[in-house]
């Protein structure tokens, strides 16, 4: 258990960042889910929208520290690639 008045305060910052990037994270999953859907579907123009509608909440997500840079770009280089794919 923290004693020191500064320790108690970093568990009260620790929790409020972690609600914060969970509700970041589960904002990105949501749009993740729409895009996979779209995809299965496939539906190229539905699949394009969705992932222009995932990729900010993707790279907002790496700029606000819940995801790294890499690994954003990572996904939506894929994602792009699984898109482009449907049409072939």
């Amino acid at each position: 258990m923290a004693n020191t008045a500064s320790a108690k305060k970093a568990v009260r910052v620790i929790a409020r960042r972690t609600a914060v990037n969970q509700s970041r994270r589960s904002r990105m999953r949501t749009f993740l889910r729409k895009l996979d859907e779209a995809i299965a579907s496939g539906d190229k123009t539905a699949a394009t929208a969705a992932l222009r509608a995932a990729e900010p909440e993707i790279m907002r997500a790496a700029q606000k520290g819940v995801l790294h840079k890499n690994t954003a770009s990572r996904k939506v280089s894929r994602l792009a690639h699984q898109i482009a794919k449907i049409g072939a």
